[in-house]
């Protein structure tokens, strides 16, 4: 299996209706996001200059979407970096499992929603930097 690097993650144009009323923007598994979404969640009420993720994955995808506001999310596979703006909520950023991602720049009263393709299992995440550096390494 190839390792995934920051460039195998994807900025994904989602869907608008558009109305007088208000837009909604639909999310379906396999046809806007590139796999079935088995957990939702959002961070909210994060306050300035704090950093939210810093973990990876050894086998969760995850679909951010700032569903409100904007932020950055870094992304590190170990060898190249790459900082990407989630400010509207019709584009969203699939990370795939292998990659160190952690958000930051948090605007006042911004969302992010997570779509993952797994449920919790603290198992299946990579929390300190070295470890993950390692299980790159040796995958």
């Amino acid at each position: 299996m190839t390792k995934p690097t920051v460039y195998d993650c994807s900025i994904i144009e989602l869907p608008r209706i558009e109305n007088r009323a208000g837009n909604i923007t639909p999310i379906h598994p396999f046809e806007n996001v590139p796999f079935d979404i088995k957990r939702v969640f959002y961070s909210f009420d994060i306050p300035g200059g704090e950093a939210r993720g810093a973990h990876s994955h050894r086998e969760c995808h995850q679909f951010l979407v700032a569903a409100s506001g904007s932020f950055e999310v870094v992304l590190d596979d170990g060898i190249n970096k790459r900082t990407v703006l989630l400010n509207r909520p019709f584009y969203g950023l699939h990370i795939p499992p292998g990659i160190w991602a952690s958000e930051q720049g948090f605007s006042s009263g911004s969302i992010c929603l997570v779509l993952a393709s797994e449920g919790y299992s603290e198992e299946d995440y990579i929390r300190d930097y070295n470890e993950f550096i390692n299980y790159i390494k040796e995958s």
